[in-house]
């Protein structure tokens, strides 16, 4: 199988900021259906893919792997340092999130419109969410739901829950959603479906995507040539906020501090220059076309001749 359910957002910005040329090593940290990896390809450059979902496999057999100019590796894309050493790739391309194809294939346990097992894994290990919503404490519980599902009625969902399994444990994305829906007092017209956060939340947990943006935007740092570029395309504020505050620092445009407070050292040379101080976002003919795009943003930057930053403490 090799037609994408998956439309890639934002492409023909990614692409652009990119501006991959022949002889150039892209790397896509996030294949997906390979929408992007496809378009690189197209400019002549080499790709290595990267994915922890062993699922994706099944969209790579329409690429040119027989030319050498591309390569699938399963793996998070926070271990690119593994595979590239320093300075050693002109691009890399990150495309966040949970992908169409997830969230519709309901076997997959991301969908709380679909019944299937309470998985939410990208890749085949770690636990589940159903080992997380059967386990956790509440207080863990509520905790994660506020934090990264951005859910403010988290202590009563989390409570819920709690009392739910206690009478049996919860093994299905629908049985779950139902119980968020009545702590919630119900959907009542809105237009987004009230277990929307709390699954946002789970889901994250479960990969831990914020951890792994962190660790692969200092990966990228590492492996980029000076004049290299990184293009990273979020969906939420969370994720948006780690890549803008990333790029922000390392482009040396963190704020000086008030005059009244005490000086602060020196940052490091900039190791970045961004393309744009502001985000990217789709237009309007993109979103009518894809509507599941409406939330992303692009943020991209070149990088400089600077050494790698140290990591924070």
């Amino acid at each position: 199988m090799s037609a994408a359910p998956h439309i890639s957002v934002l492409l023909g910005e990614v692409v652009a900021a990119l501006d991959a040329k022949p002889g150039d090593m892209i790397l896509d940290g996030t294949f997906g259906a390979g929408g992007y990896t496809r378009a690189i390809l197209g400019s002549g450059a080499s790709v290595t893919a990267f994915d922890r979902d062993p699922t994706v496999q099944r969209f790579t057999t329409d690429l040119p792997a027989a030319d050498g100019r591309f390569r699938l590796i399963q793996d998070r894309f926070s271990q690119i340092t593994a595979y590239f050493g320093p300075a050693s790739v002109d691009g890399v391309t990150l495309d966040l999130g949970v992908s169409s194809m997830q969230l519709d294939e309901a076997e997959r346990g991301f969908s709380f419109m679909r019944d299937g097992p309470l998985d939410m894994r990208m890749g085949d290990d770690g636990p589940t969410a159903a080992d997380l919503v059967n386990t956790l404490d509440q207080v863990e519980l509520a905790r994660i739901l506020y934090v990264y599902g951005e859910e403010h009625a988290s202590r009563r969902v989390a409570s819920f829950i709690v009392k739910r399994r206690a009478e049996e444990p919860f093994t299905r994305t629908l049985d779950l959603a139902a119980v968020i829906e009545r702590a919630l007092g119900g959907r009542k017209g809105a237009k987004v479906h009230p277990a929307t956060r709390s699954f946002q939340g789970l889901r994250i947990a479960v990969n831990d995507e914020l951890g792994e943006l962190e660790a692969g935007l200092a990966a990228a740092e590492a492996v980029l040539k000076p004049g290299g570029r990184l293009a990273v395309v979020t969906f939420h504020s969370l994720e948006d906020r780690i890549v803008k505050n990333f790029l922000a620092e390392r482009a040396g445009r963190t704020p000086g501090g008030s005059r009244h407070a005490p000086p602060t050292a020196a940052g490091a040379p900039p190791s970045f220059k961004l393309i744009s101080t502001k985000a990217i976002a789709p237009g309007e003919e993109e979103l009518a076309v894809n509507p599941r795009a409406r939330s992303s943003k692009l943020r991209a930057a070149v990088r400089t001749e600077a050494p790698v930053w140290e990591a924070s403490a």
